[in-house]
C-alpha cells in the first residue's frame, strides 16, 4: 500500500489517543468510524455488481456516494476516448437518487432545467478531458471532487455537492478516493467481462449456425446424390431412346425406300412389257434388294463402329438418287446453284434422306410423273426444295405434321415427321407448300457455321441461272 493509501486508512480508523480525557476526539473518531464502516459496506455491495454490466455498476456507485455524503447532486463522468467500452459515459444523481444522463442510460431522463450550472459546467470539463485542475482531489465543506485514476492516468472524475447541514472532511475525501479507484478497476473488469460474454454468445451462435448449416449441407448433399442418380438414369434412357429413333428413321429413309423401289420394279414386270425391259427391271430390283441388305448390315455395323467412311459429294449422291433409285415413270430434274464447297457430313446425310423421302412420297402417294430437286448452297446456309406435279394436298400434309408433333404416329406416316426432325436437329426448318408445277413443294433450310478461314470479301462463284440444270441430260427448264 502506498504512503497515500496508508494515510487514508489512518484517517478512516485511527485515533491519536485512547485516554478518557480526550472523549470529544474519541466520540468524533467513533462517529467517523461508524460512517466509514457503513460507507465501505455500501461500496462493497456496489462493486460486487460488476458482472451485471457497467451501467448497473455506475448507478450503484453513484448511489453509494449519495447515501454516504447525503449529497444533493452526485456527478460521475468519463472523458471522451477513455474506457470506450464503458456505458454510460456520464451520470448525474439528485438528492432523491433519480439518475439523469444526456445519452447512454436506459431509463434515464435528460437533466432538468433547474440543474445547477456548476454541475453542468463540471460535466463538460470532465468530458472534454480538461484535467489541469480536475486531476487534483478537492474537498471543500460542501463540495468534493476526486479524479478517477487508472494505469497512472486520469480517465474521469467523481464530484458531489452537499447541503449546508452536511459538511465534508478528510474522511469523506478518503472514502471517495477509495471508491473512485475501485470504480475504475471495476469498470475495466466489467468491460472485459461483457466482452467475454459477447464473445461467448457469438461463439455459441456461430456454433449453432455451423451445426445448422452442416445439417442443411448434409440434407442438400443427400438430395444432390439422389438428383444425380435420377439425372443419370434419365440421361441413359434418353440416349437409348434417341438411338432407337435414329435407327428407326435410318431404316425408314433408306432400307424401306430400296425395298419399295424393288417392289415397284417387280410390279411393272408383271405387266405386258418387252422381255428385254423386263430383264432390266428385274436386274434393277435385284440391285435395290442387295442395296437394302447392305444398308441393313451398315446400320447393324454402325451400332458398334462409329467413324468416317468414304463418301461422294452431295451432287453425286443426289444424281444417283434421282437416276438409279427412282422409278422410270418419274422424271426427276436436279438443279445445283451457289457455292460448290463440301458440306458437313451430317448436313449432306440429312439432305440426301429428305430428298429421297420427298421423291418417294411424290411417286408413291402423290402419283407424280415429274419432280424437280433444287439445292442452293451459300456461305451461311443451304436450302433444298423438292417439287412435284402430283395430287398431294399441302394443307393435309401440314396437318399431319402438327399431329406428329403432338403425339406418335404409326409407321406408315413417319416420313414427314422424319424429314422435319432431321431439319430441326441441324437448326433448320421444313415447310410444305403448293408447288408451281401443280403438286407439293417440300423446302428445307439449314444454317451453316461460318468458316474461320473464309474470306468475307471474296465473291461467290457465279450461280447457274434459274433455268440452268446441273444435269442437262435429265434437266428441264423453269422454276419449281
Amino acid at each position: 500500500m502506498t504512503r497515500r493509501g496508508g494515510s487514508d486508512l489512518e484517517r478512516l480508523t485511527g485515533v491519536r489517543s485512547g485516554k478518557s480525557t480526550f472523549y470529544r476526539e474519541y466520540r468524533g473518531a467513533a462517529e467517523r468510524l461508524e460512517r466509514v464502516v457503513h460507507a465501505l459496506d455500501t461500496i462493497s455491495r456496489a462493486l460486487v455488481r460488476t458482472v451485471e454490466g457497467p451501467e448497473v455498476l455506475v448507478l450503484a456507485v453513484a448511489e453509494a456516494v449519495r447515501l454516504h455524503l447525503e449529497a444533493q447532486w452526485v456527478l460521475f463522468a468519463l472523458a471522451d476516448g477513455e474506457l470506450p467500452e464503458a456505458e454510460p459515459r456520464h451520470l448525474v444523481v439528485d438528492a432523491q437518487g433519480h439518475p439523469y444522463a444526456y445519452e447512454g442510460l436506459r431509463g434515464g431522463d435528460p437533466p432538468p432545467e433547474d440543474m445547477p450550472a456548476v454541475v453542468i459546467n463540471r460535466l463538460n470539463d470532465i468530458l472534454r478531458g480538461e484535467f489541469d485542475f480536475l486531476a487534483r482531489p478537492v474537498v471543500d465543506p460542501h463540495h468534493a471532487h476526486v479524479p478517477i485514476d487508472l494505469g497512472g492516468g486520469v480517465v474521469g472524475a467523481f464530484a458531489a455537492w452537499t447541503p449546508p447541514r452536511r459538511r465534508l472532511d478528510a474522511t469523506d475525501e478518503s472514502v471517495m478516493r477509495i471508491l473512485a479507484g475501485q470504480t475504475a478497476v471495476a469498470l475495466q473488469n466489467s468491460a472485459l467481462f461483457q466482452s467475454r460474454q459477447v464473445l461467448l454468445e457469438r461463439a455459441e451462435s456461430s456454433y449453432a449456425a455451423a451445426s445448422a448449416q452442416a445439417d442443411q449441407l448434409a440434407a442438400r448433399n443427400a438430395e444432390l446424390v439422389e438428383t444425380q442418380w435420377r439425372l443419370g438414369l434419365a440421361t441413359r434412357r434418353k440416349i437409348v431412346d434417341d438411338e432407337r429413333h435414329r435407327i428407326a428413321r435410318e431404316l425408314h429413309d433408306s432400307v424401306t425406300q430400296c425395298v419399295l423401289s424393288a417392289g415397284m420394279q417387280i410390279e411393272v414386270c408383271r405387266s405386258g412389257i418387252p422381255d428385254a425391259e423386263r430383264g432390266e427391271r428385274l436386274d434393277l430390283a435385284k440391285t435395290l434388294t442387295r442395296s437394302a441388305v447392305e444398308q441393313l448390315r451398315s446400320a447393324i455395323y454402325a451400332l458398334d463402329h462409329k467413324g468416317e467412311s468414304e463418301r461422294s459429294g452431295l451432287a453425286e449422291m443426289l444424281r444417283q438418287l434421282c437416276t438409279v433409285h427412282m422409278p422410270s415413270d418419274l422424271r426427276v430434274q436436279l438443279r445445283m446453284t451457289g457455292a460448290a464447297a463440301d458440306l458437313p457430313r451430317d448436313v449432306e446425310h440429312a439432305l440426301l434422306r429428305i430428298a429421297g423421302e420427298a421423291l418417294f412420297n411424290a411417286s408413291m402417294h402423290g402419283g407424280a410423273t415429274r419432280a424437280i430437286v433444287r439445292v442452293d448452297q451459300r456461305a451461311d446456309g443451304v436450302t433444298l426444295a423438292v417439287s412435284d406435279d402430283g395430287t398431294g394436298d399441302p394443307a393435309a400434309l401440314r396437318l399431319r405434321l402438327r399431329i406428329a408433333q403432338a403425339g406418335d404416329l404409326d409407321v406408315h406416316h413417319r416420313g414427314l415427321a422424319n424429314m422435319q426432325a432431321r431439319a430441326q436437329e441441324l437448326g433448320g426448318t421444313l415447310a410444305v407448300r403448293r408447288a408451281r408445277i401443280g403438286g407439293v413443294r417440300v423446302a428445307v433450310a439449314i444454317p451453316l457455321p461460318v468458316r474461320e478461314d473464309a474470306d468475307p470479301g471474296a465473291a461467290e462463284p457465279p450461280a447457274p441461272g434459274p433455268g440452268r440444270s446441273a444435269d442437262p441430260a435429265r434437266g428441264e427448264r423453269g422454276p419449281a
